[in-house]
């Protein structure tokens, strides 16, 4: 059970930190991307490769700090799902160019993103 609380609180933080960290984004860099979701999903990334590092590697934690952090806080923060909405919409609305930039720049600054957030941790 308290690895379900721990979860469901992680998951609530991380849905109210990736809203909120989207509407800023969108703020500064306008809306012809996703440039929110992105940005989240990036950042999520890095701090899952870190967080990686430290829980499995080092065992900086318990299981419980493990499950709030990566699983709750960081599952809530990133988000495939408005990943995949977002790019449909785009190509719904005959920007399939753009669905492929979204596409392309999700997926290939996430991985780097998670591959060097493994680096730093390994560093710190």
């Amino acid at each position: 059970m308290n690895n379900l609380l721990a979860i469901a609180l992680g998951g609530a933080l991380g849905s109210v930190a990736r809203y909120l960290s989207s509407v800023g984004v969108h703020r500064m860099a306008g809306r012809a991307l996703p440039w929110g979701t992105l940005s989240v999903n990036v950042v999520g990334s890095l701090l899952i490769g870190i967080a990686f590092v430290w829980f499995t590697e080092r065992s900086v934690a318990n299981p419980l700090w493990r499950n709030f952090v990566m699983i709750g806080l960081l599952g809530g923060f990133t988000t495939f799902s408005s990943f995949s909405l977002e790019t449909l919409n785009l190509i719904q609305e005959g920007a399939a160019l753009r669905a492929l930039g979204n596409v392309l720049l999700s997926v290939s600054l996430c991985i780097a993103a998670c591959g060097l957030g493994i680096w730093a941790g390994r560093q710190l």
